[in-house]
């Protein structure tokens, strides 16, 4: 089952925090980067007195398997797309300028 949403950049960080769990499968496009990758850790918090969305991602792609630390709060003004994959169905948020 697939369901599309549309929200803002804020919105999308959102629900990255309250929907994402360890070992679900995001692959996110923004700027000109795709990146699909399984999720193996998530930490809300603040950095430099800034927020951050830090997230720990073993990406699954056809050359590159390394794991990478992603600060979603970094670039979010850059999401175009996050697709959520889980076990039960996936969710692809559109990400609105």
């Amino acid at each position: 089952m697939e369901e599309e949403i549309n929200l803002k950049a804020d919105e999308a960080l959102d629900y990255v925090k309250n929907n994402v769990e360890t070992y679900d499968t995001l692959e996110l496009s923004y700027n000109r980067v795709f990146v699909p990758a399984e999720v193996l850790d998530i930490n809300v918090g603040t950095k430099n007195g800034e927020n951050s969305l830090n997230l720990m991602l073993k990406m699954k792609g056809e050359i590159i398997h390394e794991t990478v630390q992603l600060d979603l709060e970094e670039v979010k003004d850059e999401l175009v797309e996050i697709r959520h994959v889980t076990n039960d169905k996936t969710t692809v948020i559109v990400v609105e300028s």
